[in-house]
């Protein structure tokens, strides 16, 4: 009796367990269209931005190479650099009328220039027709040792060599309206990539066969095998690219979704205009790195209108077990007043996160071997996207040859 009742027992499990694949089998037939449809209507944009994703984690490489004369500088010999304050006042001496904010790279080599990058309202560009203009200032000498156009205001082709990959990867040369359409493109990428995740997921078990690519295998089969392992080994780089790419494209709702989650900091406010006297930079950042030592300073900006000065550190070693080893000061331009510190070692959980999107999706957060991470990954795009097609079109010939 017993062995009846084990035997109807194992029946029925069978039962449930055939109707359970069964339905995960047709649930997987919507996911088929929605992955397929996503793929061939907006793959195209995910190899463009993928490949130049894959040129611009070098694109300060590059552009150092390609452009020698801006970067370097003939008068390292003298030794001691000028005060911050007049590097800074020989750029904005020298940028046109209407500038509102601008960036710096600071020299990490004896024999480098300061790289400054003033950003110009589209109504009144640069004499250039500038979008965005950078000046180059020695700092031994704090004279300006060069000058060139990053951002054209209308050419693309007039851009320079790096601004062009820039402006195609996030905005696909279509101003403010492309940077628009290429976030809610990474969104769709996401839900794509997403989907392929469940269409990968081996209901049988046989994960073996999921995780490689089958030797002597006919040419179908090494497509589907090339196109599944592809999508796989980088899914978590493509997920964690594509959701920063979310944040830098659609950075209002990217907050107001975080903040769902955490609270994120308010940004340090303008400084109310002070008669106080004018505060020499050198010695504000000073006083300030006493407090929170260490680091190398990496790059500031600074703003025509509100007197905001943001000056960020690489290589803070006490922040190292945070990966994101980056603290930047914010201070009162004017009267050299400390007004925020931003660094993964304070602020609320959603701080900590939005602050790791930039080294997500550049690969700098593990150095080296992230930068390489998300190079081939970028170059996976383009593989994705034609095996994708290719697998498409076989399927399509067996059904037509079918009918």
């Amino acid at each position: 009796m017993s062995s009846s009742n084990s035997i109807a027992s194992n029946e029925n499990r069978m039962v449930v367990n055939v109707t359970s694949l069964q339905r995960l089998k047709s649930r997987r037939k919507l996911w088929l269209k929605v992955h397929l449809w996503l793929g061939l209507g907006l793959g195209l944009f995910l190899v463009i931005i993928g490949l130049t994703g894959s040129v611009l984690v070098f694109w300060k490489e590059i552009d150092m190479a390609l452009n020698p004369g801006l970067y370097r500088t003939a008068n390292s010999a003298i030794g001691h650099v000028k005060p911050l304050d007049e590097i800074i006042a020989a750029a904005e001496n020298v940028a046109p009328a209407g500038w509102k904010s601008a960036w710096a790279q600071v020299p990490g080599q004896p024999d480098g220039n300061y790289i400054f990058g003033f950003a110009y309202p589209k109504i009144s560009p640069a004499p250039e027709q500038a979008q965005s203009l950078n000046i180059a200032v020695d700092p031994y000498t704090a004279k300006v040792s060069g000058r060139r156009v990053f951002y054209h205001a209308w050419n693309p082709l007039r851009h320079s060599f790096v601004g062009f990959f820039f402006k195609l990867h996030y905005a696909l040369f279509l101003g403010e309206v492309g940077g628009t359409l290429v976030g809610i493109l990474a969104v769709l990428f996401i839900i794509s990539v997403l989907s392929g995740l469940i269409l990968w997921w081996p209901l049988t078990g046989k994960w073996g066969r999921a995780l490689t690519i089958k030797r002597r295998a006919s040419a179908e089969r090494l497509n589907h095998d090339l196109h599944q392992t592809g999508g796989f080994y980088s899914l978590i780089i493509l997920l964690a690219v594509l959701m920063s790419g979310v944040y830098f494209n659609l950075p209002d709702q990217f907050r107001w979704l975080v903040e769902l989650f955490s609270p994120l900091t308010a940004e340090a406010q303008a400084p109310v205009k002070s008669m106080v006297a004018s505060k020499s930079l050198d010695l504000a950042l000073n006083q300030a790195s006493r407090q929170y030592s260490g680091g190398t300073l990496n790059y500031f900006t600074l703003n025509a209108d509100d007197g905001l000065f943001k000056a960020c550190y690489r290589d803070v070693p006490e922040l190292r077990p945070y990966v994101v080893a980056e603290r930047c000061l914010v201070l009162n331009r004017n009267e050299g007043k400390l007004l925020q510190v931003i660094d993964a070692e304070r602020g609320s959980a959603g701080d900590v996160f939005m602050q790791w999107q930039w080294p997500l999706h550049s690969g700098q957060a593990f150095g080296w071997t992230g930068r390489i991470m998300v190079f081939i990954t970028g170059l996976i795009c383009p593989l994705l996207f034609v095996t994708g097609v290719i697998r498409w079109l076989q399927k399509r010939r067996v059904k037509t040859a079918k009918t």
